[in-house]
């Protein structure tokens, strides 16, 4: 069936304004939670990326875990809103990461090394650290705020965490 002329452009519109529906219809979940692979080059390029290097690592024993998120109260780490994932097996002493970023903005990086690779934090073996390596103390021992772990990100910028351990 076809218009008449005098609709079509109210038709265009009610089309093009549906497509835009179907954008906003897209899960907000759907920016969260990809697992990428460590790669060097990205860090070589104009970024955005954060070129992180993880020192103090005790021991070439399970897995390094870095996670990227955004330096919100809403997202710094939120179960389920990270926003990339990099993991490798861990190398005593230090170890390098490339984490690229959506785009230019205020991130925070949290690392974890998870010594006997089961997948869960194990407070008296694991280590761990985030940006900006904020103090933690015995009145402190929560997770630090996201202003305190926030890094300004605009082409690569370097970075250096030191894990601590327990």
């Amino acid at each position: 069936m076809k218009l008449p002329t005098c609709l079509r452009p109210a038709a265009r519109a009610l089309a093009f304004a549906g497509l835009g529906l179907g954008v906003l219809a897209v899960p907000a979940q759907a920016q969260y939670r990809e697992a990428i692979s460590n790669d060097p080059a990205r860090c070589r390029g104009d970024g955005p990326a954060v070129n992180v290097t993880v020192t103090g690592i005790k021991a070439s024993a399970g897995r390094m875990r870095v996670q990227l998120y955004r330096a919100t109260k809403q997202d710094w780490l939120e179960k389920g809103r990270w926003i990339h994932r990099i993991e490798a097996p861990a190398r005593a002493g230090s170890m390098t990461f490339c984490m690229p970023v959506p785009a230019s903005g205020s991130y925070g990086i949290a690392v974890r090394h998870d010594v006997n690779n089961n997948g869960e934090t194990d407070l008296t073996q694991d280590g761990g650290g985030v940006s900006n390596n904020p103090s933690i103390n015995v009145f402190n021992l929560g997770k630090p705020s996201y202003d305190k772990a926030a890094v300004q990100v605009s082409g690569v910028r370097s970075i250096t965490i030191t894990i601590r351990y327990l």
